[in-house]
C-alpha cells in the first residue's frame, strides 16, 4: 500500500539543491546577468550617489553617478530604482531585468570607477513592452551620452 498523502515514492529524489539536474541552474550564468559585486545593494551607497553624485535624464529615464574614491579603477557598480509609479510588480521586475541586461550590453562602454543609479520614470513600462529591449539600449545609451557631456 503506497502513501496515503501522495508523497514520492521512497526511491525518488526530493532534494532541492539540483543535484539530480547535471548542470541546470535557475538563474542567468555570471557571464550573461550583472554580477553581483557590480551591483549597488545598500540603501547607503543609494543615498551617497543620489547625495553627492550628478545626474543626466531622458524622458524615461535618470541616471545617477558618483565616481568612488575607494576604487577609482574598479568595474563600474549598477543600483537600479524602480518606483511603483512604473507599474504593476509584474511590470516593475520586468522593466528591472530588461535594464539589468540593456546595461550589461553596454557594460564595456561604460566609465569605470564609478557608481551608477538607473531611476525608470512613470511611463517606462509601456514603450518597452511595444518597442523592445533595442530601444531600452539606445535610450540608456542616449542618457550616458548625456552624462559624458
Amino acid at each position: 500500500m503506497g502513501s496515503e498523502r501522495g508523497c514520492p515514492p521512497a526511491g525518488a529524489a526530493r532534494s532541492s539543491s539540483g543535484g539530480a539536474r547535471e548542470g541546470a541552474s535557475a538563474s542567468l550564468p555570471e557571464t550573461l546577468a550583472v554580477q553581483r559585486r557590480n551591483r549597488l545593494s545598500r540603501s547607503k551607497d543609494f543615498d551617497t550617489v543620489y547625495r553627492r553624485g550628478r545626474s543626466a535624464s531622458s524622458r524615461y529615464l535618470v541616471l545617477h553617478w558618483f565616481p568612488r574614491e575607494d576604487d577609482p579603477e574598479g568595474e563600474p557598480r549598477l543600483g537600479l530604482a524602480v518606483p511603483r509609479s512604473v507599474g504593476s510588480a509584474v511590470a516593475r521586475n520586468r522593466v528591472k531585468r530588461l535594464l539589468r541586461e540593456s546595461w550589461r550590453e553596454l557594460l564595456p562602454t561604460v566609465p569605470g570607477g564609478q557608481d551608477y543609479v538607473l531611476a525608470a520614470r512613470p511611463g517606462l513600462a509601456e514603450p518597452v513592452e511595444t518597442r523592445g529591449k533595442e530601444w531600452l539600449v539606445g535610450e540608456i545609451t542616449d542618457v550616458l551620452e548625456r552624462a559624458r557631456a
